[in-house]
């Protein structure tokens, strides 16, 4: 892959070159501490130094800006003789063709590396964010994957204990409450033949067997329905009230949760 904006690695602004600044001057302070020690031995080692150190952190340019001013200020102050600038001698050479090359070398190997660095890290980036989209989207798939085959299985218990059903309810995913409609659900219990008009005000839709169910009961799971057994009492022959223990199962579909409740026997 192509990275257009690797040589861009270096931060911008004002701190960079005050930083450059700072550098240039400790490296001028800690020669002149060493000059009695050092004499003309060295003049530009530590502007060299500073140079190296600014071009890892700042970049190239206030790198090359350190280098210049540096072989000024050794040239000036460490070569004999000392302070002036109208002798061009031996050693004045010397250090501008040694200085420089190594400079130069050096300040150019650290660019390159500072520059691939930063070319890894953009493509890591990119690599990372590509890995978190194809992650995303596999689980977006799951979750669509799954909510199809509860959708099918919901289907399925449907066309498969139609005649046991006593409602369907519609719940809101938010809070578990039955929501204001039951339009989600209008094309599922069409299909089912347990729908009328009445069904898209309450959230509920009533099954097969719900006129058998005694109101009481009936109110009770309108109410408070939950998953698991319920035992409900149901009209035996036309007369009389007998106890048959009815199932709950919860189903989560793209369209919502419902609940279906259903008489085992």
């Amino acid at each position: 892959m192509k990275v257009k904006n690797s040589r861009r690695w270096a931060p911008r602004g004002r701190k960079r070159w005050i930083i450059a600044a700072a550098a240039l001057f400790t490296a001028a302070a800690i020669r002149t501490m060493l000059h009695p020690l050092l004499g003309p031995i060295m003049p530009g080692t530590a502007f060299l130094i500073a140079a190296v150190l600014v071009e890892y952190y700042c970049g190239l340019a206030p790198a090359l800006s350190v280098m210049l001013a540096g072989l000024c200020l050794a040239d000036y102050l460490f070569v004999p003789p000392y302070g002036r600038i109208d002798i061009i001698d031996e050693s004045d050479i010397r250090l501008l063709v040694s200085y420089t090359l190594i400079t130069v070398l050096v300040i150019t190997l650290v660019e390159r590396l500072r520059r691939a660095q930063y070319r890894a890290e953009l493509l890591a980036s990119v690599a990372l964010s590509r890995y978190e989209m194809l992650l995303r989207g596999d689980n977006e798939r799951l979750i669509a994957r799954r909510a199809t085959d509860e959708m099918h299985r919901m289907l399925h218990h449907i066309a498969q204990h139609n005649q046991s059903l006593i409602l369907i309810k519609a719940l809101d995913p938010a809070t578990s409450a039955p929501p204001g409609s039951f339009v989600a659900t209008a094309a599922t219990s069409t299909a089912a033949g347990i729908i009328d008009d009445e069904t898209f005000l309450t959230g509920i839709a009533y099954g097969a067997r719900h006129s058998q169910v005694h109101q009481d009961d009936l109110a009770r799971v309108n109410d408070r329905l939950v998953p698991g057994h319920h035992r409900m009492r149901f009209l035996s022959n036309g007369h009389g009230w007998r106890a048959v223990e009815c199932v709950c199962e919860r189903f989560t579909t793209p369209s919502g949760d419902f609940l279906i409740l259903r008489a085992e026997d």
